[in-house]
């Protein structure tokens, strides 16, 4: 028997690292009428999606209709036993609030599912498919916030987005000039350390950098990583 606490850690891992996003909406047929995928964030275990104030999906959470969304795991690198989970989240849709889109100006809303049910689902190829039901006060729980998938998106974006800040943290902690450091990566991302990997003049090297202190949530762990990287990652 899997013990509660690691179920919800297992299922807010999924939601916080989702591969593929799916949702149904009682009485809505066409809900991405006007965008092609969803785009949904994990609001300390709260899924919330981010769509057109005029659009279906936004009509619906205000009307408050019941809905289902599926979320296949992103976990790991494509083919590893941790992607062939999802996690199933039934509720009810609302609206968190609004906000100006960034890119455009058009006001867009935040439309959150209040849950009521949450299941993990693990299918291995040549085994019984196992369903576990994942209780929603652990789901909830700010224990989880630093999860597994976090941590994995967390460096997935300073990867994919920060090259230039990395590369100058590098060169400034090492005394190399930053056009002889040709790419860097952060790896293996705890909430006591982090792992640095990165190529000059001389290979690849790697330092593993521990924090002063554990980070104890999200915002933590970011400040942790910029004092100890001298970057400015977000």
């Amino acid at each position: 028997m899997v013990a509660p606490r690691q179920l919800a850690a297992a299922a807010r891992s999924i939601l916080s690292c989702p591969a593929d996003v799916n949702l149904v909406v009682d009485g809505v047929d066409d809900l991405l009428a006007d965008r092609d995928e969803l785009a949904m964030t994990d609001d300390d275990g709260r899924p919330v999606l981010a769509c057109p104030s005029t659009s279906p999906l936004a009509a619906a959470a205000t009307a408050g209709r019941s809905a289902l969304l599926t979320v296949t795991s992103g976990l790991g690198p494509e083919g590893c036993r941790a992607r062939d989970a999802r996690i199933t989240l039934a509720g009810r849709l609302s609206i968190a609030g609004h906000q100006d889109c960034e890119c455009c100006g058009e006001e867009r809303a935040e439309v959150s599912l209040q849950l009521n049910f949450v299941l993990l689902s693990r299918t291995h190829p040549g085994e019984p498919e196992q369903q576990y039901r994942v209780s929603l006060d652990h789901f909830g729980s700010s224990d989880h916030r630093l999860n597994r998938g976090f941590l994995q998106r967390s460096v997935e974006h300073a990867n994919e987005c920060h090259q230039d800040e990395l590369r100058r943290a590098v060169a400034m902690t090492t005394g190399t000039r930053m056009a002889d450091v040709v790419g860097v990566r952060l790896a293996d991302l705890h909430p006591r350390q982090v792992e640095v990997i990165w190529v000059d003049p001389e290979g690849a090297k790697t330092r593993t950098i521990s924090f002063d202190r554990p980070a104890t949530s999200t915002e933590e762990l970011g400040e942790l990583l910029r004092a100890r990287l001298h970057a400015g990652l977000c």
